[in-house]
């Protein structure tokens, strides 16, 4: 891109602003516009409203939103300009040099994680973790669980063939167990390693599992790797496209080929969409009468919304929060009565009546292929198909999908491309048999929809996930195994397929500071819509209080919400009907794998070790990078936390260390 192309956002300060503070902000933006920046050394706030002398600007909520905002993006590689109205900024480009762009890339993802390692409580927990604790007649720490580099490589030269030189095994994290080694929770191991990644430790809203890969070679079974299983992102055009249920791709295959089966299913979707919506407090409330549910007409279908944006608005102007944050997870009348879940039950049982009303005519009596495709010939019945399909959509993403969020070695490990080991096992029958039996239980906002336990599908259908980088080599390129080694039929082979590449948004290239800065403005010009934080508002709580913060100063939200990388993504198809299983038209998975696991992910991991892992081993390069991490001391250990600390002031146990026993 040329200078000429380049794309400069116009950032001033929102109406309402002093002379003062507008010249301490342009004052700010001089500054940072004359620096030449150390691209490893990460902007301090406090230094540079210091230096622009902007003094307390706590009380001066635009003044701070706007000025945290900008020190963020010139860290991230923004361009920074000066013109007779103002400052501009460019946002960076993906540069043509891949280390480069890596390094860039990982910068912005150590703000916010640097910032979280600086956090007392987070400080502690690491140093809790790497502090000895008795067990048995043992000293026990975290380091325990990483391996000695040098004992592994030095046990792959001298027995290359051998394997049980390296033992994995699939460990599912319940946050209540403990390691039977150790004495460590689950939970607290796998969270350790988690904050040995580039980017941030932080929990997901809605499903989520975490794994260990563990290695039964060693004597406290060392810490391979780290993969987690959670709800997917709900929308990603490429992801849809390639599983063919992008509602476009649907709705022209059923013209297509409208048949008797399609028919029934719609009709299916109105009948279970209406069954699921909660309404006597509806009925009570003199919104709707019985026969208003058989015979739906353009009035109640207008109370019902205005129902919904009167909830809404309620629920909005923030309620009683912790009251409804206090009620029973199994409450579910309670809980479909609160404000949020009113406003979901009327927007969508006005959707579902219109629906009925247009489409009842062609469906009965009897949902028939022909019916169908008189349906799709009128403009109306067919937008209405559209909404059904894309409420089918929605209703299954977070159940039969799920985004492989975390995945990935840790040192020593790393080196022998255990990362692809990690990848494979996390799609193994021993982690769709565990997703399965853990949310084999009611869905949280259905049943509060429903007011009544609603189960739904927990048998995944595809697992997608996406690079880090979006350049260079990604530990998901060419990775295909034998689809029998996972119990599926001879001569077929699954794995990650490239799916196309993404620019996201996100919030990750801003740091704390500026979040809170964002969030006090909005509350400050008396924002409507609040975000309380509550599961069933949406996904992303940080991203809409970001959004809203930034709509707040005036400033283009979208284009600052772009976090400036590209990423590859990556789709495993799980069962054979993937588009009609998905949806819920088949009602069985066409299993690729045998979905009963025969083992703990020990013959995926032999394939690993032949395909990957002694090949890496073979190579001197590579073993002198694993002799690197050592646990002698001063521990320089890759699997370990990256605090700045002393390491020689810290007690610490090392595998074999005894403790005497008191007589």
């Amino acid at each position: 891109m040329t200078d000429n192309d380049a794309k400069y956002l116009p950032l001033v300060l929102p109406l309402g602003a002093t002379r003062k503070e507008r010249q301490g902000f342009s004052r700010l933006c001089r500054l940072l516009a004359a620096e030449k920046f150390d691209p490893g050394a990460p902007l301090e706030h406090a230094y540079w409203l210091k230096a622009a002398e902007l003094g307390d600007i706590y009380n001066q909520p635009g003044l701070a939103a706007a000025a945290h905002t900008v020190i963020d993006l010139v860290d991230q590689g923004w361009a920074i300009d000066i013109d007779k109205f103002g400052p501009l900024l460019c946002p960076p480009q993906t540069h043509v040099d891949r280390e480069i762009e890596k390094a860039r890339v990982r910068r912005q993802e150590h703000i916010r994680r640097d910032a979280q390692l600086r956090q007392p409580s987070v400080r502690r927990f690491v140093e809790s973790m790497e502090r000895t604790h008795q067990r048995g007649d043992r000293l026990i720490s975290i380091f325990n669980l990483m391996r000695d580099g040098r004992e592994l490589a030095d046990s792959l030269e001298a027995n290359p063939d051998a394997t049980d030189t390296i033992q994995p095994y699939v460990q599912i994290v319940d946050s209540s167990a403990t390691c039977e080694m150790t004495g460590f929770n689950l939970h607290d191991i796998w969270r350790y390693f988690r904050h040995t990644w580039s980017n941030a430790y932080s929990t997901i809203p809605g499903r989520s599992m975490p794994i260990l890969i563990r290695d039964a070679a060693t004597e406290y079974h060392a810490v391979i790797g780290l993969a987690a299983i959670s709800s997917p992102v709900v929308q990603i055009a490429e992801r849809d496209s390639w599983m063919g249920w992008d509602t476009k791709q649907v709705l022209a295959a059923i013209e297509d080929d409208p048949t008797d089966r399609l028919a029934r299913w719609l009709a299916r979707r109105i009948d279970a969409q209406q069954g699921e919506i909660y309404v006597d407090d509806l009925l009570r409330d003199g919104v709707l009468q019985p026969d208003d549910l058989k015979v739906p007409t353009n009035d109640v279908i207008a109370r019902l919304r205005a129902d919904a944006e009167r909830h809404r608005a309620k629920h909005h102007r923030g309620g009683p929060i912790r009251e409804v944050r206090n009620i029973e997870t199994d409450a579910w009348i309670e809980r479909a009565e609160t404000h949020l879940f009113r406003s979901k039950r009327s927007a969508l049982l006005a959707e579902t009546l219109e629906i009925r009303s247009v489409l009842g005519t062609y469906f009965a009596p009897k949902p028939t292929a022909s019916r169908l495709r008189r349906a799709l010939g009128n403009s109306k019945a067919r937008t209405q198909i559209g909404r059904l399909i894309r409420r089918a959509r929605g209703e299954r993403v977070g159940t039969v999908i799920a985004d492989l969020t975390i995945c990935g070695a840790v040192a020593p490990y790393n080196a022998l491309a255990a990362g692809k080991l990690v990848g494979a096992l996390a799609v193994s029958p021993v982690v769709l048999a565990a997703y399965k039996d853990k949310y084999r239980r009611p869905s949280e906002i259905a049943s509060a929809m429903a007011g009544r336990p609603i189960m739904r599908e927990a048998r995944l259908s595809v697992l997608s996930t996406t690079s880090l980088y979006g350049t260079g080599s990604s530990q998901y390129n060419r990775l295909f195994w034998p689809a029998s080694v996972m119990g599926g039929p001879e001569h077929a082979r699954m794995g990650f397929s490239e799916l196309g590449r993404s620019r996201s948004f996100g919030t990750s290239h801003f740091s704390d500071e500026t979040v809170e800065a964002l969030v006090r403005l909005s509350e400050h010009t008396g924002g409507r819509v609040r975000v309380n934080s509550l599961f069933g508002e949406g996904v992303s709580p940080r991203l809409r209080k970001v959004r809203l913060g930034l709509a707040s100063l005036g400033w283009p939200t979208n284009e600052l919400l772009k976090h400036g990388r590209e990423r590859i993504l990556y789709g495993v198809p799980l069962v054979a009907n993937v588009r009609d299983y998905s949806l819920g038209i088949d009602k069985e998975p066409l299993y690729l794998v045998d979905p009963e696991p025969s083992d703990e992910g020990q013959s995926v991991a032999q394939w690993w070790l032949e395909r990957w892992g002694r090949n890496r081993a073979a190579q001197k390069h590579v073993r002198e990078s694993m002799q690197q991490h050592r646990l002698v001391r001063p521990i320089r250990h890759g699997a370990r936390v990256p605090l700045s600390m002393d390491d020689e002031l810290l007690p610490v146990a090392f595998p074999g260390d005894a403790i005497a026993r008191q007589a």
